[in-house]
């Protein structure tokens, strides 16, 4: 299956230390091998899935579109203005 990767999402990574870009792969990993796993919004993020993990006691999420054939991932973050970001993201992407 085909990854694709949004700017926010490789700028959040870019940021980062070692050991949290290795449990993003991690994480990324799991999503592209059951890409039902994550939660189904609704509403202005419609189709838009969103898998929760932990790391460090920190939540993240993670936003993605699941088509047929490719994943794309939208961005990542902790849960602090998480959905507003992905909107204006998106509405910036139309």
């Amino acid at each position: 299956m085909e990854q694709r990767f949004k700017p926010p999402f490789l700028h959040f990574i870019k940021k980062q230390h070692k050991p949290l870009v290795l449990a993003i792969r991690d994480e990324v990993g799991k999503v592209t091998a059951n890409p039902t796993s994550g939660e189904m919004k609704t509403g202005d993020l419609a189709g838009i899935q969103v898998h929760k993990f932990t790391f460090t006691r920190q939540q993240y999420l993670l936003a993605y579109y699941h088509e047929e054939d490719s994943i794309t991932f939208y961005m990542i973050g902790s849960h602090e203005n998480f959905y507003d970001e992905l909107k204006r993201y998106r509405k910036a992407e139309k």
